[in-house]
């Protein structure tokens, strides 16, 4: 199937955003809060990655696309809150992919250790919920998705080469 990973990619930021939506927020000890959907958003840098080695620096126009649609299907203080996090993280996760030079897997690993923490924070920051024990909750959170997919990765590149 033609763009199935840039259309996986736009679906997962929709439906992780409708999630935010939805999910009620988890109260952490010592302060702050995680919102238990953002377990699922680690996918979402990795669907980043495998969608731009599918259509380019086009992923770009995928990602704007799932913000609009995203904004008319969540709650509007929601989606923008997300949808600001997800392109501020998710440029900084396509240059860290686009400008190093390595294998895949460690661009995938690079990209997410650097585009969690930045969604993490500029989302909260937005909902009026930051504290760095929430940013550092959810950027675990999300960093288990992405360490999975990097994991199985580089074992395939291993096999392979």
């Amino acid at each position: 199937m033609a763009f199935r990973y840039t259309i996986l990619y736009v679906a997962l930021i929709v439906a992780v955003n409708y999630g935010f939506t939805v999910a009620p927020l988890v109260a952490l000890p010592g302060g702050g809060t995680w919102p238990p959907i953002s377990l699922a958003v680690g996918f979402v840098f990795i669907a980043r990655d495998y969608a731009q080695r599918e259509v380019g620096h086009r992923v770009i126009i995928a990602m704007l696309a799932a913000g609009i649609i995203s904004y008319f299907m969540a709650s509007p203080f929601v989606a923008v809150a997300s949808v600001a996090a997800f392109l501020i993280s998710e440029f900084a996760d396509w240059a860290v992919y686009s400008f190093t030079g390595r294998s895949f897997a460690r661009r995938v690993l690079l990209s997410s250790a650097v585009g969690t923490p930045i969604d993490s924070a500029v989302f909260l920051a937005l909902i009026g919920q930051f504290s760095v024990i929430g940013v550092l909750a959810m950027t675990a959170s999300k960093m288990l998705g992405a360490l999975l997919v990097w994991w199985m990765i580089r074992r395939r590149e291993a096999v392979a080469g």
